[in-house]
């Protein structure tokens, strides 16, 4: 008698691992580069979560359509002709060709490569060739192109979930988070816009370092990025962690803050932006806690989960000759493989922006943090080692874990701001890694949930 295998026997032992490191903050490696939990990630987190997929700004008119990815399913983020928004599978349901070739364009429709069959920008089934003598008694409602059963959107940022039984994308963010998107987002009545097409890079690294980096990781700047500090690019940056402050909204979606103002001066108020810039927000929507924390310890940094960050910053491409201009990003960590991730990066603009300034902003975005950005070269390289030790046999033999123990009391002397009046947590200064342990809980509650395996 042939005695029967659990197939997912390897991903609960490694969740085993996991929930029994993370109670000393430990995490083991191998979830950075591993077939089991990189196939439960795209059928637990990513067929089930919200992801971001575009910014209305790139599909501001019917037939505007950009190609995109939700975990590994190729989809088609197409505004129709009524104006509203569809995320469409880019298989066709034929044979499953990819119906658009094409990143971005406008288009009434989207006709495959293969037999012909052509289907409408919202995903209706449209016609195939020689329909008089082909397909006669084919039902159009029944083959249209698959579409995701959820899209909405947030200050321009629009999010899709491919599973029906998804909450709300504000029930998923969770209060904390849209308190927190609001003030990053909602200080203009006239939004943002994406300025070019995103940059997309492979990196060797898991799309989890990533996120988490950008969620909670200050005590890497002084020495991945202290050659900045060398040069010019990045001035005080040793005294970086003393001004940070570190935002747990909960459910893994976590930010980084710093006191500017205290930090470089106060010409550096609400991140840097020219005054005649600022004196065009409008806060009076904002609560009291929203306009403390902006005017304090603006947000710089930060991961919705699972794979979605921000960035705002003050840089130039050339200190001495040009002035700083604050950039603001938008990034996609993308998985591909075990171990490997592709590398979304959008800029930004206020459209309350004077052109000048908007240009400037974009020209310090790319130098720091553009596909070949200053700060982007140091980070990706940093990243590869975890996905590398975790096919290490060497490093598996002896269990090697991945240490985040600056999340554990009394390690470091971070701590809760008892003065913070905003929701969740706020602690003070950057030596600590308690948003990175709010990451992975999250990360772990998803691939323990039962059912679609």
């Amino acid at each position: 008698m042939t005695a029967t295998v659990d197939p997912h026997a390897e991903l609960n032992s490694l969740l085993d691992r996991v929930e029994e490191g993370m109670q000393e903050n430990l995490v083991p490696i191998e979830i950075f580069s591993n077939d089991a939990i990189f196939d439960a990630e795209m059928r637990r987190i990513f067929a089930r979560c919200w992801v971001f997929v575009a910014h209305e700004s790139e599909i501001p008119s019917p037939g505007d359509y950009v190609l995109r990815r939700i975990g590994l399913d190729p989809v088609i983020v197409a505004r129709d002709e009524s104006g509203s928004v569809n995320v469409l599978s880019n298989y066709c349901r034929h044979r499953a060709t990819m119906v658009c070739q094409v990143d971005q364009g406008n288009a009434s429709h989207f006709r495959c490569p293969y037999h012909g069959w052509i289907y409408k920008n919202n995903g209706d089934w449209l016609g195939a060739p020689h329909r008089n003598r082909a397909y006669r008694k084919l039902d159009p409602k029944q083959w249209g192109l698959l579409r995701a059963p959820h899209v909405d959107s947030i200050h321009g940022l629009i999010f899709a979930s491919l599973s029906p039984d998804a909450p709300t994308l504000r029930d998923f963010l969770g209060e904390a988070t849209v308190w927190m998107l609001d003030a990053l987002f909602g200080l203009h009545p006239d939004g943002m816009r994406v300025m070019a097409p995103p940059d997309r890079m492979r990196v060797r690294t898991d799309w989890k370092s990533a996120a988490e980096n950008a969620g909670g990781d200050t005590y890497h700047a002084d020495t991945t990025h202290i050659s900045l500090d060398d040069i010019g690019l990045a001035a005080k940056l040793p005294q970086l962690n003393d001004h940070a402050r570190h935002y747990d909204l909960g459910s893994g979606n976590t930010f980084i803050g710093h006191g500017f103002v205290d930090w470089l001066g106060s010409d550096f108020w609400y991140w840097g932006y020219p005054r005649e810039l600022t004196s065009q927000f409008v806060t009076s929507g904002l609560d009291d806690a929203q306009r403390s924390m902006l005017d304090s310890h603006p947000p710089i940094t930060g991961t919705l989960f699972p794979n979605f960050s921000y960035l705002r910053f003050p840089g130039s491409p050339d200190p001495e000759t040009k002035p700083l201009a604050v950039y603001t990003s938008i990034r996609l960590w993308q998985p591909i493989a075990p171990g490997v991730q592709e590398l979304w990066n959008w800029q930004l603009s206020w459209n309350c922006s004077p052109k000048e300034y908007s240009e400037a902003c974009y020209d310090a975005g790319q130098n720091a943090f553009g596909s070949s950005g200053v700060f982007e070269q140091d980070d990706t390289v940093v990243w590869e080692g975890l996905p590398q030790a975790a096919r290490s046999v060497f490093a598996q033999k002896n269990h090697m874990m991945a240490n985040y123990q600056l999340a554990t009391e009394g390690m470091s002397e971070q701590s809760k701001d008892a003065n913070w009046q905003g929701p969740g947590i706020s602690r003070i200064t950057g030596f600590g890694e308690c948003n990175q342990m709010s990451f992975y809980r999250r990360w772990l509650k998803e691939m323990r949930q039962p059912g679609q395996q």
